[in-house]
């Protein structure tokens, strides 16, 4: 049985886009608080700003202003994006090379610092320097089987570190010294500081393509083998059960309790509190799906959409009128984390109640005891 989860809602559609163009493709997207950043196909960056209105009704829409957009100056696509706030900075890869350029203007550092020979690249969000103003970039090289470490500055990078692994990597994650890699035929975790590094599990990256991602302080997701989302911490164990994903999983995102999940048709939900599948939302030609600070967002070649969560309170109610006791009361207990302590327990012991209601309606006089209780 199904919960409402989320709202699919377009934030920028093809014709912002296209202007006078006959064609574009997305390549990427990057999102920081209200800026929308889109690389595409013909090497140009697209600036917008996101502006959230909620009706009187509670209905969420987007609308979308366009800033400015900038050409590269290439013949490559722009293949990822990635803001450094703090900075005031966005890393661009394109053509194996990663330019710094101002967030703003879109204008490339004056001292043109750039970082060269890279693959794709990650930025450590639990970072190690301790230092506020620079960003540390995990790459995949370019040399074969390397994986290299920078501090990228306002207006300056710095190798810190070269590792090598023990086959090419494909996908990589950071979470402190730590390296989650997708390798040719197996996941394995690295400490780049002690080179100890841990199997995870096999996996084949010519079948499918791996997904590795941070998703807490010492805790990844990966696309495993049979179509599970498989979690692993640090430590080369898994704290949670895993999820039944399609086989073609094409991305992944975590907006708690949920974990979601695109593949070729459609956008999955599932929780992480009891694995549950919850949600089904069809989405063909889709290529992206990233979160930035609790946002989900998804995206075709032509156009961008975000996922809005409906409020929990909301989720809990509806599974309650749906007789669902045990699952409301699982996304209740779930929910404490996002909610201020005074206001959940208030909430908890209205939940409690009405599911007590519940169960003594359906003669379960025991279970609907012990709720009252």
């Amino acid at each position: 049985m199904s919960v409402k989860a989320f709202k699919l809602v377009s934030a920028v559609e093809q014709e912002m886009l296209m202007g006078d163009k006959n064609y574009i493709n997305i390549e990427c997207i990057e999102c920081c608080g209200k800026n929308l950043y889109i690389g595409t196909h013909d090497c140009f960056i697209y600036h917008f700003l996101l502006n959230e209105k909620v009706s009187t009704a509670g209905k969420i829409t987007f609308a979308a202003t366009k800033q400015l957009h900038k050409y590269l100056g290439l013949k490559k696509p722009v293949s990822e994006l990635k803001a450094a706030s703090a900075l005031t900075r966005l890393l661009v890869l394109c053509d194996n090379t990663i330019t710094l350029v101002n967030m703003i203007n879109l204008e490339p550092v004056p001292t043109g610092a750039r970082i060269k020979g890279a693959v794709t690249f990650t930025l450590n969000e639990n970072p190690v320097s301790g230092d506020p103003f620079c960003v540390e970039v995990c790459i995949i090289s370019v040399k074969r089987r390397t994986i290299q470490m920078f501090m990228v500055f306002e207006d300056r990078v710095q190798i810190v570190k070269e590792v090598f692994t023990p086959e090419q990597p494909c996908a990589v994650a950071v979470d402190g010294y730590y390296l989650c890699l997708a390798l040719t035929t197996q996941y394995i975790i690295l400490n780049y500081n002690t080179g100890v590094s841990q199997d995870l599990f096999p996996y084949c990256s010519d079948e499918k393509r791996p997904i590795v991602k941070r998703i807490g302080r010492q805790e990844f997701l990966l696309a495993g083998p049979g179509g599970l989302g498989m979690f692993a911490t640090v430590d080369g164990i898994s704290q949670r059960a895993p999820v039944h994903w399609s086989e073609n999983v094409i991305g992944a995102a975590l907006c708690f309790p949920y974990v979601v999940a695109l593949d070729d048709e459609f956008i999955t939900v599932h929780s992480m509190l009891d694995q549950q599948q919850k949600q089904t939302l069809p989405f063909k030609e889709g290529h992206i799906l990233q979160d930035f600070e609790g946002k989900v967002i998804v995206a075709t070649d032509k156009g961008v959409y975000i996922l809005v969560p409906l409020p929990l309170e909301k989720q809990i109610q509806d599974l309650l009128a749906s007789h669902r006791v045990e699952e409301a009361l699982v996304l209740a207990k779930g929910a404490r984390r996002n909610i201020p302590k005074e206001k959940f327990q208030v909430m908890y012991k209205r939940i409690l109640q009405q599911a007590g209601f519940i169960q003594f309606a359906q003669l379960q006089f025991l279970e609907a005891k012990e709720l009252f209780r």
